[in-house]
């Protein structure tokens, strides 16, 4: 009977815990001319089956605590076991008190060349280089969990940042690009440098109040929330200053610039001509939406 009640309680424990990801993954061969190939469904399974199966964090994750993410490899070119590819990768996180689901991290990483036969072992190692396929992804799915954190406590997510720097400094003994200074502005180097650096520390600042102090205020108090929100957005202005026309305000305003228009085109209404104008400074190239808002 004890043992029994022994494994009961196991498997209580296990279907009432999961991993941190619930990611659909994506291998889109159409431009290859042989999306059919086996070896595309192959890649596409053992990825997923990685990133959903693999313990991220030492958290304790229930099944409605995952992260809703989605994985997209878009391969445009393959010779052998070398693959040309981009990677498009989004993820989202539930608003409290709703059923509305937020945009948090989108990003479309075109530098993504990598390896691959089929049915390879995927291995993964946190502190030394393995393929570019896996610091491509494992970068990704740090940056997923960074973000996601951030938006919860005020630079929760730094030991996740962290790791993906750490990724970002033993990839670069290979010559794959997006992981040197020299492969440009919006990068994979740019990308975790600029977070970690205290130069863009206002972003890190605004996906704490943009969410947790304005998003999920707006179920118990419309305008309260949207008041944040306005608040919030604004200390960019402060960045811009510093770095104009940056590339984290770039990553910021493609996951939120729909959404940010939709927050302030209904009531009720807050003073937001301030914002608008920050708005249009720091984020002109979406300055169509921005005319949109009624207020």
């Amino acid at each position: 009977m004890r043992n029994i009640l022994i494994l009961l309680l196991l498997c209580v424990v296990s279907l009432g815990s999961a991993q941190e990801l619930n990611c659909k993954v994506v291998v889109n061969a159409q431009l290859t001319g042989n999306e059919n190939l086996q070896l595309y469904k192959t890649l596409e399974n053992q990825l997923t089956e990685f990133v959903n199966k693999r313990k991220w964090t030492k958290k304790t994750v229930g099944l409605q605590e995952r992260i809703d993410c989605n994985i997209v490899i878009n391969v445009t070119e393959n010779s052998g076991e070398n693959f040309k590819a981009g990677i498009q990768v989004q993820s989202s996180r539930p608003v409290f008190g709703s059923s509305y689901s937020t945009p948090v991290y989108n990003i479309n990483d075109k530098d993504f060349n990598f390896r691959y036969v089929e049915f390879q072992n995927l291995i993964y190692n946190e502190n030394q280089y393995e393929s570019n396929l896996m610091s491509v992804l494992t970068f990704h799915i740090y940056m997923i969990l960074g973000m996601d954190a951030d938006t919860f406590s005020l630079k929760g997510g730094t030991e996740y940042f962290t790791q993906a720097q750490r990724i970002t400094n033993y990839s670069q003994q290979e010559n794959f690009k997006g992981w040197k200074l020299e492969d440009g502005l919006q990068s994979r180097f740019a990308l975790i440098d600029n977070i970690m650096s205290p130069t863009y520390r206002e972003f890190r600042e605004v996906m704490y109040n943009y969410h947790r102090r304005g998003l999920d205020v707006m179920s118990t108090n419309i305008k309260d929330g949207k008041s944040e929100i306005a608040i919030a957005l604004t200390a960019f202005k402060k960045m811009n200053n510093r770095r104009p026309n940056s590339y984290l305000a770039r990553v910021f305003f493609d996951a939120k610039s729909d959404e940010i228009a939709s927050i302030y085109s209904g009531g009720p209404n807050v003073d937001i001509a301030n914002l608008i104008d920050v708005l249009n400074r720091v984020a002109p190239t979406y300055s169509s939406k921005w005319r949109n808002i009624k207020y």
